[in-house]
């Protein structure tokens, strides 16, 4: 079954790295689904039936994103707390996303070191996602990690944005 990847940056136009992430996403269309829910969805209003009903049509959810002020951008936020409902996702009858692959693909303009308990934030990349991995603990889900571009903001100057390219579409392929 094909990945579903859950695209959510505020402006992928002016994106360098997501969007060259999606190009090459876009060069296999048998593994992936693309669903970007800032161009689906300019007014904010989630269709949360048709994001469920493509959500069951996977056998896996990449959450695809830049890191914004340590965290995700706030409307996959909004899509995760109106798609992931009781019921579906979760309670006593929510079994949908249950044994569903779960993993995450993030942008990180920050320098890896920075990312470290000793680094200059105090924080690792697995601190910071780790609401995402209980989001798939608690729907039953096999969250299957992530993978980050650290230092985002230099790789577009660099043969990073390439070579994070390659490697992204290795990740999302062994999911």
């Amino acid at each position: 079954m094909k990945k579903l990847v859950i695209v959510a940056h505020p402006n992928i136009e002016s994106s360098v790295i997501n969007k060259r992430w999606v190009n090459e996403l876009e060069k296999h269309p048998d593994h992936f689904t693309i669903h970007n829910i800032y161009t689906e969805y300019p007014d904010g209003k989630i269709d949360i039936e048709k994001d469920q009903k493509l959500i069951e049509a996977h056998d896996a959810l990449i959450l695809q994103y830049p890191l914004y002020w340590f965290n995700c951008p706030p409307f996959l936020k909004q899509w995760l707390d109106d798609v992931f409902t009781y019921g579906w996702a979760y309670g006593s009858k929510g079994n949908m996303m249950k044994g569903r692959k779960i993993a995450l693909a993030i942008s990180a303009g920050i320098d890896k070191e920075d990312f470290q308990e000793d680094g200059e934030w105090k924080v690792t990349i697995e601190q910071l996602t780790l609401p995402f991995k209980t989001t798939a603990l608690y729907t039953k889900s096999d969250y299957k990690g992530h993978f980050v571009l650290y230092d985002s903001h230099n790789a577009p100057n660099s043969d990073a944005l390439e070579k994070s390219a390659e490697d992204y579409i290795k990740f999302a392929m062994n999911i």
